[in-house]
């Protein structure tokens, strides 16, 4: 029996995929369970239907992440962030992610999920840094973050 599947299922095939299973298997356990149903041809059409719509919006959140890769690296975008600092330009404390993340936002009211601004360690040190930030997969932007010190 052909079904479209509606979730993972583990072993036997991923949301969205149209696969043959065995009538009992099928009628039993995926479409009573809600993880599958009948592939008829109204739902494959549903299925193609929803298909281009995944696309579209994925195609719109590539776009965007694109614009916003082009502002990011504008080049007078520089994140200025003032922290403490000792006399041999050590800071007191660190610069984690989501700090650079709410200072992009207050200085050129731009919104990074500090999850994926990719900093493999806090930033301990004054003076300019590349941070690179993963706004969408392939596309990557590279931000200037200006450490001073506080006065």
């Amino acid at each position: 029996m052909k079904v479209i599947f509606t979730q993972d299922v583990r072993g036997k095939g991923k949301r969205g995929e149209v696969k043959e299973v065995p009538d009992g298997y099928a009628q039993n356990f995926l479409i009573k369970n809600g993880k599958a149903k009948a592939a008829t041809s109204q739902a494959m059409s549903a299925l193609q239907g929803q298909q281009k719509l995944e696309a579209k919006k994925e195609a719109a959140a590539k776009a965007e992440a694109v614009a916003v890769k082009t502002r990011l690296e504008d080049d007078n975008t520089v994140v200025q962030i003032q922290s403490k600092a000792g006399e041999d330009a050590r800071l007191f404390g660190s610069i984690p992610s989501k700090q650079i993340a709410t200072a992009l936002e207050k200085q050129y009211e731009i919104k990074v999920d500090k999850r994926k601004i990719d900093l493999p360690e806090p930033i301990r040190a004054l003076g300019y840094r590349n941070v690179p930030v993963d706004l969408y997969p392939g596309v990557t932007a590279t931000i200037r973050v200006h450490i001073t010190q506080q006065k």
